[in-house]
């Protein structure tokens, strides 16, 4: 997938503009973007603020460290499991 231009935050102050009474062919043409990509970004980044947003990415990192955790975990249970059927 392309990695966008702009950080989510400046996404996030671009759709502000349009809630601000801004029309949306001004944003666009102003910013250089489609109309398709302003709506998937209203579509994606509607209704959250800044301060939302890096609190979905802190817990999306912290989900990403358990996840890990649990992988090495079950990792592990299998290894023994594996190991006491050999000694039976």
């Amino acid at each position: 997938m392309k990695k966008s231009r702009f950080t989510e935050g400046q996404i996030i102050k671009i759709l502000n503009e349009q809630k601000a009474g801004k029309k949306i062919a001004d944003i666009c043409r102003e910013h250089g973007i489609s109309q398709p990509t302003f709506y998937g970004w209203r579509t994606k980044y509607g209704g959250l603020e800044l301060n939302q947003l890096k609190k979905i990415k802190e817990m999306e990192a912290e989900l990403a460290q358990y996840k890990k955790i649990i992988a090495e975990q079950t990792l592990h249970i299998t290894v023994l499991d594996d190991v006491i059927e050999k000694k039976l």
